[in-house]
């Protein structure tokens, strides 16, 4: 199935990741991680900003007090409202850097990393606090990507891209057990990358080297194809008003021809239904 798409923010961007409606804002975050770049697009008044990092940043989340948390190089970092920052959680590892993250319902920010050269188990997925508090949820990563929650909170996605699949894990109490395949990708068709969850529970996934996201049914099936002009699609989230608009990063490190709206942020309008995230408790 085809859909009609729109460029939200036409860019370059090199690694564009991590998009995240913030409702407090009305704006849409999401980033250049190896352009060190946190950006925003306002989708009522069509206004884009970018803000330099120092750093390569993996994820940027709202947070309840207000500010954002960061997924860093070097660790987990608090920005405030007023621009000024602080760690949260400081552990830096030549070699490594921060990638993906997510929110889960109870506020705590799950927070992925992988090694520049994408060594099998040099990255991890781990739980952090709002106090800074670290726990190791996931030790044997190449490439920690996409992270969400089934609606219920009882079920968690996740994604290391090399392994191309999707898998599901038993959620409770912030600790996950029950580790099994979801949704393996075929060969030819891209890995997986970032995810997002909708109102029905449907697993919505942005294939690296795929052109597309796809919308798996909690069942696993696939029912939905959404095909884009540029190869590298990284991630996705649903944001506006309602959250019905499905917001697309994109990436163009490495082509040797990038399309023209690679690294740019794509929208396809009333795609779905999204779910509020929670905001990190820090």
């Amino acid at each position: 199935m085809r859909n009609v798409f729109d460029v939200a923010v036409r860019a370059e961007a090199a690694l564009g990741e991590g998009p995240t409606w913030d409702p407090a804002t009305g704006r849409l975050l999401w980033l250049d991680i190896l352009g060190s770049r946190l950006r925003t697009y306002d989708p009522s008044t069509g206004r884009s900003t970018v803000r330099v990092t120092e750093q390569h940043v993996g994820a940027a989340k709202p947070r309840a007090g207000g500010g954002l948390v960061l997924n860093l190089r070097d660790g987990v970092g608090l920005l405030d409202e007023d621009g000024s920052f602080r760690w949260l959680h400081h552990e830096p590892v030549p070699g490594r850097r921060a990638n993906d993250a997510a929110v889960a319902p109870d506020g705590s920010l799950w927070a992925g990393t992988m090694r520049y050269d994408e060594a099998p188990g040099g990255g991890s997925l781990s739980r952090v606090t709002g106090d800074g508090s670290v726990s190791v949820v996931l030790d044997d990563v190449a490439v920690s990507n996409g992270t969400g929650w089934s609606p219920s909170g009882t079920l968690m996605y996740y994604i290391d891209s090399p392994t191309r699949r999707v898998d599901v894990f038993d959620h409770a109490d912030g600790r996950v057990a029950n580790r099994r395949p979801f949704v393996q990708i075929e060969d030819g068709a891209g890995f997986p990358d970032g995810l997002t969850v909708d109102a029905d529970g449907c697993v919505w996934v942005a294939l690296w080297a795929g052109g597309a996201v796809r919308r798996y049914t909690p069942a696993g099936a696939l029912d939905r194809v959404i095909e884009l002009p540029t190869p590298l699609v990284t991630a996705c989230a649903f944001g506006s008003a309602g959250l019905t608009d499905l917001y697309v990063t994109t990436a163009r490190v490495g082509l040797e021809a990038p399309h023209p709206l690679s690294g740019s942020l794509l929208v396809v309008p009333d795609a779905g239904k999204g779910v509020a995230q929670p905001a990190f408790t820090g």
